[in-house]
């Protein structure tokens, strides 16, 4: 396992919520990571954490072969790959995001 799928997956399974995303909580890079963070503080999250992947193409690459999944953002919940942005607007719509943020403990 190289180092970054490594630091991936020790990121992913030592924090509640992770996003993977273009830019900062604070300041988005891309309206989709933009959205993902609106979707995370709609639910009301207080444990996030945020990977950029803009200051490093190699956990950038990196995240989409772990993930197996093309795009940015990217959220974990619980260790779990649960999606990009369509997939939690999806789930947001159905109550069933919040759900897994407060089934992970990331709400309290």
């Amino acid at each position: 396992m190289s180092d970054v799928q490594e630091f991936l997956r020790e990121t992913v399974t030592q924090h509640p919520v992770v996003l993977f995303m273009k830019g900062t909580a604070q300041f988005p890079q891309c309206g989709f990571s933009g959205r993902a963070i609106q979707l995370l503080k709609g639910c009301g999250v207080k444990k996030l954490v945020t990977v950029n992947v803009l200051e490093d193409d190699e956990v950038r690459q990196g995240i989409k072969t772990f993930s197996n999944w093309p795009t940015i953002p990217q959220l974990y919940i619980a260790g779990e790959f649960v999606g990009g942005s369509d997939i939690m607007s999806e789930l947001n719509e159905s109550g069933e995001l919040k759900k897994m943020l407060e089934a992970a403990g990331a709400t309290a």
